[in-house]
Formats: structure tokens, C-alpha cells, sequence
């Protein structure tokens, strides 16, 4: 199994301007502050409706091109929750399976990961999940069933230096098995990118 994807995430990056993930064969690898290619260089001022847009688009292209439709979902629970909004947001979005099986490093990339659970290759607290939206809990533990564990594209993943696994996930890859430690703030996430959910809230909230 392999990540087939990793056009669509070029094109994001593109359509962003930005290196979403971090990643070293990215199209968005300077710090130009106009688009790539032949037009990028007319710069209009955004709207405050363009800001909030692109912060929306930012932040549903990281976690894997969320269809509209969830993505919205996510922000009608997140403000009926106590508290920060845009905190409860970003909570819920890694609370998602396949978010916390690529942050554990057992899949190089979010698409990847979606692919993973979908295919029947995870379980949480030992029953097999194959549904990337799945909430995980505090104290959860996910981990790669055993027939999966020798599969190339783990093996690569759990090997990379690109990135480390967050505080807030405690991983094992001898055991290949991951446990939610808690719900993390926006300060605890490793963005490779400035995220702003504030303006993702105010988007929907207009």
C-alpha cells in the first residue's frame, strides 16, 4: 500500500502558498510572498472574507482535504462545546483517528493515514477501526494490527527524521501501538504553518 496521493498535496500547497506540512519535496519551499508560477507576482489585498477563506482552506487542506460538509460539522460541535471555539476546533480535528495514526508516525503523510484506517489496518483499545473521522479519547490506544506492522510504507514512517511525534501522544514503535494522552492545545500542535482558527470560526459565524 502506498500514499498514491502526493500530487493532490503539491497542488494544495500551490493553490495555499504554503509548504502545509513541512515537507522537503514541496512545490512552496521559499519564503517568496507571491504565489508560484507565471501570475503570482499580481498581489491583490485580501478581503477580511479572503483572510477567513484561506485560513478555512489552510486548515481543511492540512488534515487532509475534510469534505465541506464534516468540516462544518466539526466547527457546529466545537461551538456548542464550552470554552474557546477555535480551541475546541483544532482539538477535535487531532481527537480524528486518522490524525493521531499520523502524528504516532506510523504513515508519512494524512492522506496516507486516512488510507490506512480505511483499509482495516488500525485498532483502538483492541477492536479494528476503520473510520479515519473516529473521535479517539484520552487514554485510547491505537495501534498498526499486527499483519499490517511489516508493511513498507510503516516501516519508512516510523524511520523518518521529518518529524516527531507531539507531546500529547505517547508512541511505541517497538510495539507499534500509540496511546492519546490528552486533548492538545493550539500551542501543543506542530504546524509546519501559522494556523488561525480564530478566523476559521469567524468565517462560519458571519
Amino acid at each position: 500500500m502506498s500514499d498514491k496521493r502526493p500530487e493532490s498535496k503539491h497542488k494544495i500547497d500551490r493553490r495555499l502558498g504554503v509548504n502545509l506540512w513541512g515537507r522537503a519535496k514541496s512545490p512552496v519551499n521559499n519564503n517568496r510572498d507571491y504565489g508560484p508560477g507565471q501570475h503570482g507576482q499580481r498581489r491583490k489585498k485580501p478581503t477580511d472574507f479572503g483572510i477567513q477563506l484561506m485560513a478555512k482552506q489552510k486548515l481543511k487542506g492540512y488534515y487532509g482535504s475534510i469534505g465541506e460538509r464534516q468540516f462544518r460539522g466539526l466547527y457546529q460541535e466545537a461551538s456548542r462545546r464550552r470554552g474557546d471555539t477555535s480551541e475546541n476546533l483544532v482539538g477535535l480535528l487531532e481527537r480524528r483517528l486518522e490524525t493521531v495514526v499520523y502524528r504516532a508516525k506510523f504513515v508519512p503523510t494524512v492522506f496516507a493515514a486516512r488510507q490506512f484506517v480505511n483499509h482495516g489496518h488500525v485498532k483502538v483499545n483492541g477492536k479494528r477501526v476503520n473510520i479515519g473521522s473516529y473521535q479517539v479519547k484520552e487514554g485510547d490506544v491505537v495501534e498498526v494490527r499486527e499483519k499490517s506492522r511489516d508493511l513498507a510504507l510503516v516501516l519508512t514512517a516510523v524511520q523518518s527524521n521529518e518529524r516527531d511525534v507531539p507531546q500529547y501522544i505517547s508512541a511505541d514503535h517497538k510495539k507499534m501501538s500509540a496511546t492519546f494522552v490528552r486533548v492538545p492545545q493550539l500551542t501543543d500542535i506542530p504546524y509546519p504553518v501559522s494556523m488561525e482558527p480564530h478566523l476559521v470560526v469567524e468565517f462560519y459565524s458571519r
